[in-house]
């Protein structure tokens, strides 16, 4: 009886964390897709890029896939003269956006750059394809320029992943994105590519 009251006084004691913080799936972890409340909407879409970075495998590579699909059809909608700055636009409204949302993200799933987080890769592949023609072969360079630069990460990409929160996030992509423009250009311009 008396280690049973010691034992029910000691759980009166302690708080109910379980309470204050939902579990998460069992199995998973923030990293595989599932943040904790906090969030709001707004920033979980825009960061998953509407449920793209749930996607597996490799998330990231999910989303610079669909920004290149969504690029196509929307840039084919464009006169060419508007083509490139509608997309310079875009790639500083997915810049300016994805900063903040996946501030948000990150602080709500525990972890500096949760996986899922894809805004940043929706950002550098705009900018891998400003200026580039509507051709697949345009296309399918800008997206493996990009995923390139994206996973080796020359300096300074690396260093910008150490900045704080959503910048850090979002800012070493679009460096990767800057990369692989200049590289989509010297291509274009030395005639690997058409025009």
């Amino acid at each position: 009886m008396g280690s049973i009251k010691a034992n029910e006084s000691k759980t009166d004691m302690t708080p109910d964390r379980s309470a204050a913080v939902p579990q998460a799936v069992a199995g998973s972890s923030p990293s595989e897709g599932v943040s904790r409340p906090g969030a709001p909407l707004w920033a979980t879409l825009i960061a998953t890029f509407f449920g793209i970075g749930r996607m597996r495998p490799g998330p990231g590579t999910w989303g610079s896939a669909a920004t290149v699909l969504l690029w196509a059809v929307l840039a084919h909608w464009l006169t060419p003269s508007l083509r490139t700055p509608v997309a310079y636009a875009l790639a500083i409204l997915v810049t300016l956006i994805g900063i903040p949302a996946a501030t948000q993200v990150a602080r709500s799933s525990g972890s500096k750059d949760p996986q899922f987080v894809v805004i940043d890769e929706v950002a550098g592949q705009l900018i891998a394809l400003i200026g580039a023609p509507l051709a697949w072969k345009t296309f399918l360079a800008g997206f493996i320029f990009f995923r390139a630069f994206d996973i080796v990460k020359p300096p300074p990409v690396r260093q910008l992943e150490r900045l704080p929160e959503g910048a850090g996030i979002v800012l070493d992509d679009v460096a990767a994105g800057i990369y692989s423009f200049l590289g989509m250009q010297l291509l274009l311009h030395f005639g690997v590519l058409s025009k």
